[in-house]
């Protein structure tokens, strides 16, 4: 059974008096080296075996204290956190920005960190996430707001139709021990759980409907719904993680190419269809208004075989797809 770690927060003091104080008695010790040293080159010197005492401690502070002191002064931005273990042990994180002192054997895990001090780039096919992230030397967990762009992956819709879609997740690390040790690289982790929760709600939904009134139940209409349903899919993914996640939205959506042309075709179908009704319910009606218009004024007078002829005549005119040429009738019409 895995143990999981949450974050507790490291001991430390304020690192500017140790730093100031470390600088000046480093700075001592240096001037004190060289003073014994040519102190001893002289051959009659007195109180050689105190000299060679002296020469002793300052070297010792200098090469050996100095820097394991200068090695516990931590600094720390904004946004930032160091995870630190003694050991193998986790001793805490330390949070916060400024200069601290901590216990200078303690030291830095950063699970996306190398152990050359690069981030690990992973580039991934179709289908599979990469992170992009430049090369660093620390090892500093970061809290800011961090994009994933997630790779654009080919996914069958609820009927069966194989579509290109992408997202984008906005993420942040609220909990630095879960992410660094619950999950053996959270950001990768981050990425997988990202396909994951996009190819199973995607199977839910159809890429479109015919119907307009049912727009809102397909990834083409219904985007909000979804990136509210992708984004709670993957925070109870990674709770364990210690991630948060504050956005997930699509960024592209198309037709698999293979079927592409097909779906164009059935598109621009249905866009004729629905142009065309409603063509034909306005010369329905303008051929109404034509009658009630000529019945009103007595103008003329048409049995029930020449408004048969004049309907035809006018529907002709007017659902065309090409400009009427009248035919100019000098004769009688009977």
């Amino acid at each position: 059974m895995n143990q999981t770690i949450g974050e507790k927060r490291a001991a430390s003091k304020n690192g500017m008096p140790v730093l100031i104080g470390n600088i000046l008695l480093t700075l001592i010790c240096l001037t004190l080296f060289v003073l014994i040293v040519i102190l001893l080159s002289e051959p009659n010197a007195a109180g050689r075996a105190l000299l060679i005492a002296a020469l002793v401690i300052v070297s010792i502070y200098c090469f050996i204290a100095g820097p394991i002191v200068f090695c516990g002064v931590k600094t720390l931005k904004p946004n930032e956190a160091l995870v630190l273990t003694l050991f193998g042990k986790y001793l805490g994180t330390l949070r916060g920005e400024g200069i601290f002192f901590v216990n200078p054997f303690v030291s830095a895990f950063n699970p996306t960190i190398t152990n050359t001090g690069d981030i690990e780039v992973r580039t991934g096919k179709m289908g599979q996430s990469s992170l992009s992230i430049s090369s660093l030397a620390s090892k500093k967990v970061s809290l800011k707001s961090i994009t994933l762009s997630n790779e654009k992956q080919k996914i069958n819709d609820a009927l069966g139709n194989p579509i290109i879609i992408g997202i984008v997740v906005i993420w942040r690390v609220v909990d630095t021990a879960k992410a660094v040790f619950n999950v053996d690289n959270y950001k990768e982790y981050l990425s997988i759980q990202c396909d994951s929760a996009l190819r199973n709600i995607v199977r839910l939904y159809p890429y479109d409907s015919g119907d307009e009134n049912e727009m809102e139940n397909t990834l083409r209409g219904g985007s909000q719904e979804i990136s509210e349903m992708l984004k709670t899919d993957i925070q109870e993914k990674v709770v364990v993680a210690g991630l948060e996640i504050q956005e997930a939205r699509i960024t592209h959506l198309s037709y698999a190419p293979e079927i592409a042309a097909v779906m164009l075709q059935r598109q621009q179908a249905s866009a004729i269809i629905d142009a065309r009704q409603m063509i034909v319910d306005g010369a329905v009606g303008m051929v109404e208004l034509a009658l009630n218009r000529l019945n009103e004024g007595g103008l003329v007078h048409l049995d029930e075989e020449r408004k048969a002829s004049m309907v035809n005549n006018l529907l002709v005119v007017l659902c065309g797809n090409k400009d009427a040429q009248p035919i100019v009738n000098s004769g009688s019409i009977y």
